[in-house]
């Protein structure tokens, strides 16, 4: 695809990054000629210098023949008026705008092409914030993202001395768990993947990925993890847009919460926006002193979500030293995330991945309706629809065994209207199923994609 990218900034940058590397032709549009030399000399990509809201800034940088514009400048204005341009003007077929402001969201006349033609809108502290609520209310999981409107989920659970599941062959697991919907389409030992044959035996230590009817989700997790206590007491270091939106809806959701910020007038804003049962500290999540004064130690999980992964990673480590029970960073630097995860820092999140995650399924090709990024943004679960039949479609009426998936990857679930399958080798695709499949490298990702475009005579 030709994709055009308006904002070098943090989001825009991870988003070059990783569409550059699955062969997109790639150009950047941005005000800092620093920022600009920097992806200049790192991906290869093209970059043009100047406001991507103005049209002949657009033109320079070839919108004319452009397949997708994501907007994502510091500016949500700025963005909106870009995706205009580009439809009005040079009618660019896909916008996407990166809109912070939740008030946009609520008029979708504003999108429509009568207001700002944008066809999607991404929310990078939206896309966090409900991550790590669902980390929250499975405190066992690693990682925890939905499907078919949240009715199958992909859990990575690290497996516990303790678990049933531990020394049992992959395809022994239905004995242990007769009562839970449940398949490992993934093994990781040591940070690196195995092949998860029928006879690949799973011990301590291990990150299994499984897909999983939600309704069986928390059994088949405290299957493979000893049960923790549920999640009461929360605090969060960092009152940024993530801190406030993360700690408004779980005190919505009467979960006890202190959110400290170093910012004085960031904490009185804080206090007015956050209901009466929040304690909004001012201070820094580095502060030992604070730390013990406000009983770290009684804390079911720490959050540390300032934009500076130096202190996350510090203020974490003392947390976890001083009791927290669970401790998450929100780390950009992907190779400090890989560092620190699973150390005293038990979750490493990354911002990146999560906006990613909510992106993809815009610019992956056939009818995908989900994505999400699995080990540290190396694999890549997605939902797509089948369509057609078997004279357009290379899936539907075909057995699972028929289908010339990559190497390594795997049809995990199926959802059939009301029912959820998980199949065998034997199970035929129908129309309109939606087919959730595991990827495990993002270079297979485009043999995916294929396979769930129906041919021109479908239309």
């Amino acid at each position: 695809m030709k994709i055009l990218i308006m904002g070098a900034g943090r989001v825009g940058t991870s988003v070059a990054e990783n569409l550059v590397s699955e062969e997109n032709d790639i150009t950047v549009i941005d005000s800092d000629p620093v920022q600009l030399q920097y992806l200049q000399e790192h991906f290869d990509l093209r970059v043009v210098h100047g406001d991507g809201s103005q049209v002949s800034v657009l033109e320079a940088a070839g919108a004319a023949d452009t397949d997708l514009l994501i907007a994502c400048a510091a500016s949500d204005t700025a963005n909106m008026v870009a995706c205009k341009i580009a439809r009005q003007l040079f009618n660019v077929p896909r916008r996407i705008a990166r809109i912070r402001s939740a008030e946009f969201a609520e008029h979708a006349e504003l999108m429509s092409e009568e207001g700002f033609c944008i066809d999607a809108l991404i929310s990078p502290e939206r896309s966090v914030t409900t991550y790590l609520h669902s980390l929250i209310e499975f405190p066992e999981a690693l990682q925890v993202v939905e499907f078919a409107e949240g009715r199958v989920s992909v859990v990575t659970v690290r497996v516990g001395h303790g678990s049933p599941m531990a020394h049992s062959p992959v395809d022994k697991l239905r004995d242990v768990w007769p009562d839970v919907k449940a398949r490992v389409i993934d093994v990781l030992r040591g940070g690196r993947p195995l092949r998860a044959g029928s006879g690949t035996v799973i011990a301590p230590g291990d990150e299994v990925v499984l897909v999983v009817d939600s309704r069986d989700a928390r059994r088949a997790v405290r299957k493979l993890r000893e049960a923790e206590r549920d999640v009461r007491r929360v605090m969060i270091a960092g009152g940024g847009n993530i801190g406030l939106r993360l700690a408004r809806q779980l005190a919505e959701e009467k979960y006890s919460v202190r959110i400290i910020e170093r910012d004085l007038k960031r904490c009185e804003y804080l206090a007015t926006q956050l209901p009466d049962r929040v304690l909004v500290l001012h201070g820094s999540g580095t502060d030992e002193a604070l730390l013990e004064r406000e009983n770290i130690e009684d804390m079911d999980t720490w959050l540390a979500l300032t934009s500076d992964d130096e202190d996350n990673i510090m203020s974490s480590l003392l947390a976890k030293r001083l009791g927290a029970r669970k401790v998450i960073a929100l780390i950009n630097r992907q190779a400090y995330g890989e560092l620190m995860q699973g150390s005293h820092i038990d979750i490493a999140v990354s911002p990146s991945q999560a906006t990613m995650s909510e992106l993809l399924r815009h610019v992956r090709r056939g009818d995908v309706v989900a994505v999400h990024r699995l080990r540290q943004g190396v694999a890549e679960a997605l939902e797509a629809i089948a369509h057609g039949d078997r004279s357009t479609s290379k899936v539907v009426g075909r057995s699972v065994g028929q289908i010339s998936l990559p190497k390594g990857a795997s049809i995990g679930a199926l959802v059939r209207e009301d029912e959820i399958i998980l199949p065998d080798a034997d199970t035929v695709i129908e129309s309109d199923d939606h087919v959730i499949v595991f990827v495990p490298s993002r270079r297979q990702m485009p043999r995916v994609e294929k396979l769930f475009q129906v041919s021109a005579s479908f239309f």
